[in-house]
């Protein structure tokens, strides 16, 4: 609804604007003193944090529970959610502050509270506490568990997963943002083009399968025969839940790190930020959902991470390893990603003297959560967190739309 909102405003610029948002992500900034990364690094490390399970366990689980048609929802919300990711870093780099260590420092909790008043400052507090504990679940408990889970399938115990796991986000998350978005900038961009190459090899291997599986994916939609047997509001949840799992579009993530980028031009950064949801929902989970579908393997009774690694193999043999090697990487800079949400939202809670003890936990939970995770509960914690996180954001976001739309009416693309 609130994606339906900010598009219809915004006239569907973010849709329109898509090329713009590129040549911004790639361009240089003439505004540049403030902050702390490139625009650049900001959209990688957002991408980081959204670039992990979801978009090969979580993609899988949706078809595996709703269908081939809960696809098609994704894809829809993640349409609606470039209107949202927009307002939220339009809004993150307009209402951000800078904090005693000189960082900008922004998101929906500072947005919530310089944006409508302080009558509103419980919001903002209510946002960062529901934040600073959706980051164990989405960000960090289902990362390392299906990272754990999938190396086992290959020998290796989840004790040394987790430990190892838990050891490599140490060394990049004490390093703060200026390592995390290095990091983020490295990875993630040579990560996502190899899994996206993989994914159209073995598309292009069952070439002849794809259109029956958009016709699949479109008529299954609407016919309400989800895979376990459910209605169709069980496709359409899934559909819903797995993209917004996936993009975070409306959790009010993105915009923290966003906050930190180096520019005074909310609008310019906002273009920039709209990227994140078409590359990881309209590309990346497109293409996990392409090869489950087209070589069968979602037919399979397997879920998640597993369902995955069955349809690589699948489509081409001894490929899964692409699955496994996507997976770790991914989940790996989701973890720290989502590390620097966390410790945003507990600054603000607790103040700069709660950040190292926050890592301390953040790392800890990294090994718990590989150990001893159950891919029910892990998952159900965290659509339960995303849910209670994305609240507070999305009214904000309601409440603040004229903020966005007068901005957005005030800049002129041609010289941005």
């Amino acid at each position: 609804m609130t994606g339906i909102v900010l598009m219809a405003g915004l006239g569907f610029m973010p849709l329109i604007r898509l090329p713009y948002g590129v040549r911004m992500m790639l361009g240089h900034s003439a505004s540049a003193n403030d902050g702390e990364i490139t625009p650049f690094q900001a959209l990688m490390t957002s991408l980081s944090a959204t670039i992990g399970t979801g978009n090969i366990a979580g993609v899988a689980g949706a078809i595996a529970i709703g269908g081939p048609g809960a696809v098609f929802w994704m894809w829809l919300i993640a349409l609606f959610g470039i209107a949202t990711k927009y307002a939220e870093a339009v809004l993150a780099v307009h209402y951000r502050e800078v904090d005693s260590l000189g960082n900008h420092v922004g998101g929906p909790m500072y947005y919530i509270r310089n944006g409508l008043g302080p009558r509103w400052a419980w919001l903002g507090g209510l946002f960062a506490l529901f934040g600073m504990l959706a980051g164990f679940g989405i960000g960090n408990g289902v990362q390392s568990f299906e990272v754990s889970s999938a190396l086992a399938m290959v020998g290796i115990p989840k004790l040394v997963t987790g430990v190892v796991l838990g050891l490599l986000v140490f060394v990049v998350i004490i390093g703060g943002i200026h390592r995390i978005a290095r990091a983020a900038s490295s990875i993630v961009p040579m990560m996502s083009l190899l899994y996206v190459i993989a994914c159209l090899v073995i598309i292009f291997n069952n070439f002849s399968e794809v259109p029956a599986a958009f016709s699949t994916i479109f008529s299954n939609a609407f016919t309400g025969k989800a895979a376990t047997g459910g209605t169709l509001a069980q496709v359409v949840l899934m559909g819903f839940k797995r993209g917004i799992f996936s993009n975070e579009a409306g959790l009010g993530s993105a915009p923290i790190a966003h906050a930190a980028a180096r520019t005074n031009d909310p609008v310019r950064q906002g273009t920039v930020a709209m990227l994140g949801t078409f590359i990881d929902t309209l590309i990346i989970c497109t293409m996990t959902a392409l090869v489950i579908i087209t070589t069968g393997a979602y037919q399979s009774g397997q879920s998640g991470s597993d369902l995955s690694i069955a349809a690589f193999n699948s489509g081409l043999a001894g490929t899964g390893w692409v699955v496994t090697v996507g997976l770790v990487v991914f989940a790996f800079t989701t973890v720290i990603g989502w590390s620097f949400y966390g410790e945003r939202c507990t600054e603000f809670l607790f103040g700069v003297r709660a950040i190292l003890p926050f890592r301390l936990v953040w790392v800890a939970v990294v090994v718990i959560g590989a150990v001893a995770g159950d891919r029910g509960v892990v998952w159900a914690v965290a659509d339960t967190l995303n849910g209670l996180m994305a609240l507070p954001n999305l009214i904000a976001l309601l409440l603040l739309s004229g903020t966005v739309f007068n901005l957005t009416k005030n800049y002129r693309f041609e010289e941005g």
